[in-house]
């Protein structure tokens, strides 16, 4: 059975940018960097930056959503990095809201927010 979330491995095409992008945004500075793969620790889940692209299709379309205690400054911020709003800020139920943002490389990711 599925268990909690492990490890999220965006695949991009410029490994260094990417880690300085994933910097910006996360407050976070990885854990693990070499020339085959950068790894963030964030609250426990790895968040992995891969720069084997062969096979890979930029962008997915799975998005996997990260917790934001405040959901329009989370989409403000990716947005000032250079990310494009896939789905705006919208209400799911209740006080739950999510949005999707794609990085620069073409990784979908998942803003939520709300109990």
């Amino acid at each position: 059975m599925l268990q909690k979330l492990r490890t999220i491995i965006c695949h991009v095409n410029d490994l260094q940018k990417a880690k300085e992008w994933y910097i910006q945004l996360t407050g976070i500075q990885p854990y693990f960097g070499e020339v085959f793969y950068v790894g963030f620790d964030v609250n426990g889940y790895e968040l992995g930056l891969d720069p084997d692209i062969s096979g890979i299709k930029e962008g997915n379309h799975t998005a996997a959503y990260r917790a934001a205690e405040d959901i329009q400054a989370a989409v403000e911020k990716a947005v000032s990095l250079n990310a494009a709003i896939i789905s705006p800020v919208a209400n799911v139920g209740g006080t739950i809201e999510t949005a999707i943002i794609a990085d620069p490389f073409g990784n979908h990711i998942g803003f939520i927010a709300g109990a």
